[in-house]
């Protein structure tokens, strides 16, 4: 009797000793992770030992220019890539995204076609045209679709953010500190992406700039209307006059209010929008399974020479589609 109490002391202390050892593991790691993301990257590089003037030469350089008015399809079409890749915080020039996804697609439709001739099977033009799209689908339409996740979801996070920077930001003026002063303020305060963002402002109006016009060019880079309305109230006091803080604050409940409506909206909306979704997957999910289960039935009928033809104009229709059900789905408060 006395063996088998030792050997449930001793397996209660095991479990005892694994348990705290795990709980101070996860507090340690949960703690310098929250840590971390409560210093923006900006304070980092400072903390690093770089300069002011360095620091904002960092920043800078994943700036990008708007294109002119006259600007081209392309030119347009590339500028809102780069603003993608930037919202995304990737580490890595849109030009060397663009060139990796290039070299993919192109190693996979040689990789397909290369294992589509070991299988000794007819490479016609229209398994050349089917080859080509599976290719390009992989190669940009899955890195673009996650980068697209995470700029989103970063943008959302400089949503939540902004009313909180407002905030503060009455609180410098009500205590007396000027505006350049206030902004200076949130970038010590706030995490990522909007401390950043705030340092760069701060940065380019110590360097000479016009504050209204980097507040402006912030809220080009992220494309949201609650910066530009913060724009607009600065230029209307610093034009006509009045109480600023009593203004911005103002605005801040502005903001909160139709951020809750916009969340309404999309609570009453939520069937229409998976319904979109279910109808924009469901074809490409369809066409993925039933290549994997029998990718015979696909190769034998692209060996028809209408197979060109019926193939690119399904694929215009798709897209199309995806298009219109966008559209319908996509609300504005």
């Amino acid at each position: 009797m006395t063996g088998l109490f030792i050997r449930l002391f001793v397996l209660v202390a095991v479990f005892a000793s694994i348990f705290l050892l795990s709980q101070f593991i996860l507090t340690f790691v949960l703690g310098r992770r929250a840590e971390t993301r409560a210093i923006n990257r900006r304070l980092q590089l400072l903390r690093s030992g770089l300069s002011t003037e360095q620091v904002s030469s960092i920043m800078r350089k994943d700036l990008i220019e708007r294109p002119g008015e006259d600007a081209g399809l392309f030119e347009r079409t590339y500028y809102r890539f780069q603003r993608l890749v930037r919202m995304s915080a990737v580490r890595a020039e849109p030009r060397t995204v663009l060139g990796i996804t290039a070299m993919a697609f192109a190693g996979l439709v040689s990789l397909i076609l290369f294992l589509t001739w070991t299988s000794r099977l007819l490479i016609t033009p229209g398994v050349v045209e089917l080859v080509v799209v599976v290719s390009g689908a992989i190669a940009f339409g899955v890195p673009l679709m996650v980068l697209s996740r995470i700029a989103e979801k970063r943008r959302k996070r400089m949503e939540e953010q902004f009313p909180v920077a407002l905030d503060i930001f009455v609180r410098a003026l009500r205590a007396g500190h000027p505006v350049a002063s206030a902004i200076s303020l949130l970038t010590n305060e706030m995490e990522d992406p909007i401390g950043s963002e705030m340092g760069l402002v701060a940065d380019e109006v110590s360097y000479g700039a016009n504050l209204t016009e980097a507040l402006s060019a912030l809220a080009e880079r992220w494309d949201l209307d609650d910066i530009r309305m913060f724009v607009v109230s600065l230029s209307l006091q610093s034009e006509t006059g009045g109480n600023l803080a009593e203004i911005l604050g103002n605005l801040s409940t502005v903001i909160r209010e139709r951020a809750s409506m916009y969340m309404k909206v999309r609570a009453l909306s939520s069937e229409g929008r998976m319904s979109g979704w279910m109808l924009t997957v469901l074809p490409v999910g369809t066409f993925i399974s039933m290549f994997l289960v029998s990718p015979q039935f696909y190769i034998d009928v692209a060996a028809d020479p209408i197979f060109i033809y019926g193939f690119g104009i399904l694929f215009v229709m798709y897209f199309i589609g995806v298009y219109m059900i966008r559209r319908l789905v996509d609300l504005k408060v």
